[in-house]
C-alpha cells in the first residue's frame, strides 16, 4: 500500500452530509432505495465506495446510477455498476451497507479503513467513475452529494447526465472494453442509439413495415431516450410516444408505466382514448429497464403480454434461427425463469428448450443465463435480456455457412447480439427485439398471445412478526420452515385442477408473499386465500391486504 485515505478531506465533506440517525440503509439487488429526502448521506458515501471499487479493480470505470425505477416519484435510489456493465459483486453489497450505516464521520473513516484492509485495496491506483440520474426532482441534489464523494477520493468522474439505467450500463461496458477485441460499442448515447437502430434495420430489411407502436413512457427518462431512438429509426418503425411529461410534478409512474400495467392488469387510463382495437402498445417503467406489451381485441378487451410472453416469443425465435443456421449441435439455447413465471409459459418453453428455475432476483437469473451458450431470461414483470457467451460470439463470427438460408440466419443472429443490451434488462432494446420477431413472424398482438394461454393467478401477502421464520428451497418453490406447513399447502394444491402455489418471505419487509394459480380464476383466488390463511394461522400474522394481482 503506497498511500492512505485522505481522512481530513473525507471528514470535512462527510460533515456536510450527516447520516439521519433513525434510518438503517440496506444495499440490495436494486441498490439503496427509499425516500429521496433521506438519501443524501448514502449518496455521498456511494461516491467514495465507487472510487474504492475502481481502485480495487485497477482503475477500471465503475458506474453509478441514481434512480428508483418503477417506484413513486418521492422515492429515489442509487446502485453501482461493475466494469462489464453487470451488477455490483455480492460481497460489496455488504460493504456498501456497512459504510452507509456508519453513524458519524469518524465512524465512516473507520469503516472505510477497514474495507481498504480487508479488500486489500491499493490506494495509489486511479479511480474512474461514470454516473447518471433519472428525471426525479430529488436527482440533482443527490447527484451533488455523490460528486462530493468522488471529490473526497479525487476520483476522475464523467457525468452522463439524465439517462436511462440501461444506457448507463451500456456506457460502463463500452468504456471498459474500448480499444480491445471485445469492444462493446461507442461510449456515447449516440453510439447506443446507432448500435440499436442499425441492427434493427438489418433485421427487418425486406420485411413489411410494422404499423405504428404506441409507447407509454411512464412520464420518465424513457421519454427522452425513446424520442431520440425514434429519430434514428426513421421510417423503419414509427413510435407514438405517450406519457412523456417528465417535468410535471407527481406524474412519474403515476397510473402509467410497466409496473402499473402489470400489477393492475389494465390499460393506463391516459391511453383509453388512444389505443384502438387490434393496435399494439407497450409500457416502459420509470428508468426504462422493464417492458410490458398489450393490445385490445376486437371487443375492446385488454390483453397483457408480460415478461413470460416476451421470453416465449424471443426464445422460440432464437432456437429457430440456430436450427436454420445449422448450429443446433454447437449452440445450446436455454431459458431461465423464477417460480413466478406462469405455469403455462413454463410448459410451452419446456417443449422447445431447457428451462431452469432460480430464486427471485435479477442476479440469480443473470448468473444462471450465463451458463448457457445463449441464455434468455425475463421476469414476469418485464425485466430481462438475452446473454450470448463469448465462445458463442466467436463461433458466429468464424462460422462458414454452406447455404444462403444458413448465411442469412447467421447474419440475423449476429445482428441480434448487437440489438440486445446484454448488460441488463433494457426496455427499448427489448422492445425492438419484440418488434423484430413480430415482423419476421407477421404476428399481431393477438397471434403472439395465442402461443399459449396463461393460467389465472393471484398474489397475496400476509404480514408476519418475523419473515426469517419462513425458509425455502428448490428455487423458493418449497418451504422447509416452519416445519409441516409445506405438507398442508400440498394438500390444498391437490384439490385444484392445474393448482400450483408457493410461499416465500419478502426480501425487504416482514411480509410473506403467496402465489397461486389454477385452471379457473375463481379457483386461483380461492387457493391464494386458503394458502394465505395457512400462513396467517402459522405465524399469528395479519392479512396485509386482499390478494393483489400478481406482481
Amino acid at each position: 500500500m503506497t498511500s492512505s485515505l485522505p481522512t481530513k478531506l473525507i471528514q470535512s465533506l462527510s460533515d456536510l452530509h450527516p447520516k439521519p440517525s433513525h434510518i438503517h440503509f440496506q444495499y440490495g439487488t436494486a441498490g439503496f432505495r427509499t425516500l429521496g429526502s433521506t438519501l443524501d448521506s448514502a449518496l455521498f458515501r456511494v461516491g467514495i465506495i465507487a472510487a474504492l471499487r475502481s481502485k480495487k479493480l485497477d482503475g477500471r470505470t465503475i458506474g453509478v446510477m441514481v434512480t428508483a425505477s418503477h417506484n413513486p416519484e418521492p422515492d429515489n435510489g442509487v446502485k453501482l455498476v461493475d466494469p462489464r456493465g453487470e451488477m455490483l459483486e455480492a460481497a460489496w453489497e455488504g460493504h456498501a451497507t456497512t459504510i452507509s450505516n456508519a453513524s458519524t464521520s469518524s465512524d465512516l473513516i473507520e469503516a472505510l479503513e477497514s474495507l481498504v484492509q480487508t479488500a486489500k485495496i491499493d490506494l495509489s491506483k486511479p479511480a474512474n467513475v461514470v454516473y447518471a440520474r433519472d428525471t426525479r426532482p430529488s436527482g440533482p441534489g443527490l447527484v451533488s452529494a455523490l460528486e462530493d464523494g468522488f471529490k473526497a477520493m479525487s476520483a476522475t468522474s464523467r457525468n452522463a447526465g439524465v439517462a436511462t439505467t440501461p444506457i448507463l450500463h451500456y456506457l460502463v461496458k463500452c468504456i471498459n472494453t474500448k480499444g480491445t477485441k471485445y469492444s462493446y460499442g461507442d461510449d456515447s448515447e449516440e453510439g447506443y442509439y446507432r448500435k440499436l437502430s442499425t441492427s434493427y434495420k438489418k433485421l427487418v430489411a425486406g420485411k413489411a413495415v410494422q404499423p405504428p407502436l404506441i409507447v407509454d413512457c411512464a412520464n420518465g427518462v424513457g421519454a427522452l431516450a425513446a424520442e431520440q431512438l425514434n429519430e434514428y429509426l426513421g421510417d423503419t418503425l414509427q413510435l407514438v410516444l405517450e406519457n412523456t411529461s417528465i417535468t410535471t410534478p407527481g406524474a412519474l409512474n403515476n397510473a402509467c408505466g410497466a409496473d402499473y400495467v402489470k400489477v393492475s392488469q389494465k390499460l393506463p387510463p391516459s391511453l383509453s382514448s388512444v389505443l384502438k382495437p387490434g393496435q399494439r402498445a407497450c409500457s416502459l417503467d420509470g428508468d426504462a429497464d422493464r417492458l410490458i406489451y398489450y393490445y385490445l381485441d376486437d371487443r375492446g378487451v385488454f390483453h397483457m403480454l408480460d415478461g413470460d410472453k416476451i421470453a416465449a416469443l424471443v426464445a422460440a425465435f432464437i432456437v429457430d434461427l440456430v436450427k436454420v443456421a445449422g448450429l443446433e449441435d454447437q449452440i445450446k439455447v436455454g431459458v431461465v425463469q423464477t417460480a413466478y413465471a406462469n405455469g403455462a409459459s413454463t410448459r410451452y418453453l419446456q417443449e422447445r428448450l431447457p428451462v431452469k428455475c432460480v430464486p427471485t432476483g435479477v442476479k440469480h437469473l443473470h448468473h444462471a443465463a450465463e451458463r448457457y451458450n445463449v441464455g434468455v431470461y425475463f421476469e414476469a414483470n418485464g425485466h430481462g435480456t438475452v446473454l450470448f457467451s463469448q465462445p458463442t460470439l466467436d463461433k458466429l463470427a468464424e462460422y462458414q455457412p454452406s447455404t444462403p438460408a444458413q448465411s442469412r440466419a447467421v447474419e440475423h443472429l449476429v445482428s441480434l447480439t448487437e440489438l440486445i443490451n446484454q448488460t441488463v434488462g433494457d426496455a427499448l432494446s427489448d422492445m425492438l427485439l419484440v418488434e423484430v420477431v413480430l415482423a419476421h413472424k407477421s404476428y399481431s398482438g393477438e397471434e403472439w398471445n395465442s402461443l399459449y394461454v396463461d393460467l389465472p393467478n393471484r398474489l397475496a401477502k400476509v404480514s408476519v412478526p418475523d419473515r426469517n421464520t419462513f425458509r425455502t428451497e428448490d428455487a423458493e418453490r418449497r418451504l422447509v420452515s416452519p416445519p409441516g406447513l409445506q405438507t398442508k399447502i400440498d394438500e390444498l394444491i391437490n384439490r385444484y385442477q392445474g393448482g400450483r402455489s408457493f410461499v416465500r418471505p419478502s426480501g425487504t419487509e416482514d411480509v410473506v408473499r403467496v402465489y397461486a394459480e389454477a385452471a379457473l380464476r375463481t379457483q386461483a383466488d380461492e387457493l391464494a386465500m386458503r394458502v394465505a390463511g395457512l400462513v396467517y394461522d402459522e405465524a399469528g400474522g395479519e392479512a396485509a391486504s386482499r390478494p393483489k394481482e400478481f406482481l
